[in-house]
């Protein structure tokens, strides 16, 4: 897989902003992309990929990011297997590296980052599990280490279930 820095992907955004034979999508969910994006990147959902094949037919080099780049793998290993041609390249450390970098981001919205209110929800959850468990039965604490046991699965694998789920809220559309 070719990887590029941030500050790579900056210099060709501008040199290839009106060639049709390059395209750069971000692979984050829609309510993310809204929440913060590149300008000039579209927003290419990993989930509805396959439904866009078509659109990279006649491009030759396709740069892919998501927020910290584990996406944007699984995204050229599926456009590898459903046949796209195209020269698929990786923006190293997604969108978190970007912004680290110093480098300007859009957004669509002015709502709470879904990290956010994940942790508001997660946390909230934590204390009604404490509070039942202390106040009406033990087996309250239950709710504590369900939680607990999604951040924890959530911190080793990228993989958050909560986020999914507050994503396709209305709210977040």
């Amino acid at each position: 897989m070719t990887n590029v820095t941030p500050q790579q992907l900056k210099t060709a955004l501008t040199e290839h902003a009106t060639d049709t034979t390059v395209d750069f999508i971000n692979v984050c969910t829609p309510a993310e992309y809204n929440e913060k994006h590149i300008s000039g990147v579209r927003n290419v959902p990993l989930d509805a990929l396959s439904e866009h094949v078509d659109e990279f037919r006649d491009i030759q080099r396709i740069y892919i990011h998501c927020q910290s780049g584990r996406r944007a793998a699984q995204a050229i290993e599926q456009l590898r297997a459903l046949g796209v041609q195209a020269d698929l390249i990786n923006v190293a450390g997604g969108l978190t590296a970007w912004h680290e970098a110093g480098l300007p981001t859009a957004s669509h919205t002015n709502r709470l980052p879904i990290m956010r209110q994940v942790l508001l929800i997660a946390g909230s959850l934590v204390l009604l599990g404490v509070g039942l468990g202390w106040f009406v039965h033990p087996a309250g604490y239950l709710l504590s280490a369900f939680v607990g046991a999604g951040l924890s699965f959530a911190g080793a694998t990228g993989w958050c279930g909560m986020s999914f789920v507050l994503a396709k809220m209305p709210w977040n559309q």
